[in-house]
Order: C-alpha cells, then sequence, then structure tokens
C-alpha cells in the first residue's frame, strides 16, 4: 500500500510517517519508482506507534519499545519499568498542573474583573 493508505489504515497523517521513517522507527519498501511501498509488517509498527503515542511515550521511549516488541525473549520486567518510569513522569506532571491551576485559581478569585486597572494577574506575572 501507499503512504496515504497506510496514514488511513493507521489513523496517522502521512507527514507523521515520513518523519517516523526519517528518523529509523519504520523503514517501508521503495518500489522501481522510489515510492514507498508499505506491508502489513510496517503497519503494525505503526499501529503500534501511534498507540504507544497516544499513551505520552516520548519517541525515544517508542523507539525502545519497539525493540522490546520484537525481541521475543525480552524480560517483561523492561517493559514494566519503561511503563512504571512514564507514568511517574505523567503523576509529576499532573501535580505541576495541579498547583498551577490552584495559583491561576487564586488568581482569578483576586481579580475583581471590573474596570479597574489593578490585576492581580498581571502583577504577579510581571513578578509582584
Amino acid at each position: 500500500m501507499n503512504i496515504g493508505e497506510a496514514a488511513r489504515r493507521a489513523g496517522l497523517p502521512a507527514k507523521t510517517i515520513r518523519y517516523y521513517e526519517d528518523i529509523g522507527l519504520v523503514a517501508p519498501h521503495r518500489d522501481a519508482n522510489g515510492y514507498r511501498r508499505f506491508g502489513e509488517r510496517e503497519l503494525h509498527k505503526l499501529a503500534f506507534l501511534a498507540r504507544a503515542r497516544s499513551l505520552g511515550f516520548s519517541i525515544d521511549d517508542c523507539r525502545m519499545l519497539l525493540s522490546l516488541y520484537e525481541d521475543r525473549g525480552r524480560a517483561s520486567a523492561e517493559v514494566r519499568g519503561l511503563a512504571q518510569r512514564h507514568a511517574k513522569e505523567i503523576d509529576a506532571r499532573i501535580a505541576r498542573l495541579k498547583e498551577m491551576r490552584a495559583t491561576l485559581g487564586e488568581l482569578i478569585e483576586a481579580c475583581a474583573g471590573d474596570e479597574r486597572p489593578d490585576c492581580p494577574i498581571l502583577k504577579d506575572l510581571a513578578g509582584g
């Protein structure tokens, strides 16, 4: 199948697939005219990458996950460890977002939102 068909079936933009090809995550075959040709193996990798990215894994993590997936002798502990590290990173981001949301909520509550020029939000952003 061509890149358009692969993109449609994998649910990814063709531009993303070309990027994955450029960085070596997928390697479609080229026909005599130089056109990309994707088989079921490449399509499976693209679906794998789409799912991993939807879970927030980085490109480097995806590279590692693909390597682990293709290594039938791998220990599941490696995969679990990578997923646990990723979950901890997500937890840390969530904690930072909650802090940001709480601070922003306090600033919103302190702002009268009327015709006066005083605005605690702007004052806070200006550093004081």
